[in-house]
């Protein structure tokens, strides 16, 4: 009994530092994966955490973690992806707080007025006003079907509906939502050249046009990558070429991913890149040792745990920030401390 009030004690006082991960700082809806925060809660993130709490860059929070330095309380910031809205609305807002933030872009879609293949499928499916009545279709061997007929026309409570999912948290409410994450989980996995021949058939299917792409989910040009590395509070990471679901490929492949990745932003930002975020968080020992042998001094998941003086250094945790008002954000943290 002693000793495991000892060891409580120990664990509640031990250092964490806690690595925050956000995506988009846009108004977006439908929001089915809780990526974006509006721009009006993300200043109220700032707010607090210049206020309360001790933001870190990330690489210093790295550094400290190795040195077994690491301060308690401390936080480090992280955007994913690269899309424009971290530029437009992002970037700004940490000027404004002076908080340091990193960036783990994917290159890919740098200077490409081409959407992910996630949020064209999601547009495709999920946005279109009419969409055939059968999806039949072979996936890389998977035969994929459903029948839209009762939803080939969105109305106002199939788009409620999809307002109010969150992904993998609640069940798919609609034979729409149903179809889009079929297909999601059938096209992860695949290589980059395969999931766009799909998401091209897919657009044939639906009858839909490039033309309808939408500019705010479009990554940042290159123009703004340049931009965005010119402020002295921002640091840049790798976050692989295209975005692949890294478990599910070869070494060899993810040493092309994330080398390519890795060369392209050190070009951009004429620094050494030591910092790696696994898209999807989905890594193996083999990534771990990819981004070892690579020159990366530490490596992010999207697992959700603090970072303690034994942490991993190429599995650290990260939390998902979602569109929480200041409070709320404030009130996870205080529990995530205690993790």
């Amino acid at each position: 009994m002693i000793r495991r009030l000892l060891n409580n004690v120990k664990k509640q006082l031990e250092p964490k530092a806690l690595v925050l991960m956000y995506h988009r700082i846009a108004e977006l809806e439908p929001d089915i994966w809780r990526l974006a925060v509006n721009p009006e809660n993300f200043e109220e993130h700032l707010r607090l955490l210049q206020r309360k709490w001790h933001v870190v860059p990330l690489a210093e929070l790295a550094k400290n973690l190795k040195a077994k330095k690491l301060r308690n309380k401390s936080i480090a910031l992280t955007f994913d992806d690269g899309y424009v809205d971290n530029f437009l609305h992002a970037k700004p807002l940490l000027e404004k707080y002076k908080l340091p933030a990193t960036f783990f872009i994917s290159s890919g879609n740098i200077g490409n007025q081409a959407e992910f293949w996630w949020d064209e499928l999601e547009r495709i499916i999920l946005h279109s006003e009419q969409l055939p009545f059968i999806f039949d279709m072979q996936l890389e061997g998977i035969h994929v079907f459903m029948n839209l007929t009762a939803e080939y026309f969105l109305t106002e409570s199939i788009k409620a509906n999809h307002r109010q999912w969150k992904a993998y948290v609640q069940p798919p409410p609609t034979a729409r939502a149903m179809l889009f994450l079929k297909v999601w989980e059938t096209l992860r996995p695949l290589p980059h050249t395969i999931q766009q021949k799909h998401i091209s058939e897919i657009r044939d299917w639906s009858g839909q046009t490039c033309t309808t792409l939408r500019p705010l989910c479009h990554s940042m040009t290159l123009q703004q990558a340049f931009a965005l590395v010119n402020s002295s509070l921002v640091d840049l990471g790798a976050h692989t070429v295209s975005h692949p679901d890294l478990a599910a490929h070869s070494k060899t492949v993810q040493q092309q991913e994330i080398l390519q990745n890795k060369k392209f932003l050190e070009e951009v930002s004429t620094d050494r890149i030591n910092l790696l975020a696994y898209p999807y968080g989905s890594y193996t020992p083999d990534t771990m040792a990819v981004a070892k042998e690579t020159g990366f001094t530490a490596a992010f998941t999207t697992d959700s745990r603090p970072i303690k003086s034994g942490s991993e250094p190429y599995r650290l945790g990260r939390f998902l920030i979602e569109n929480w008002t200041g409070d709320e954000l404030d009130q996870h943290l205080k529990q995530w401390l205690k993790m």
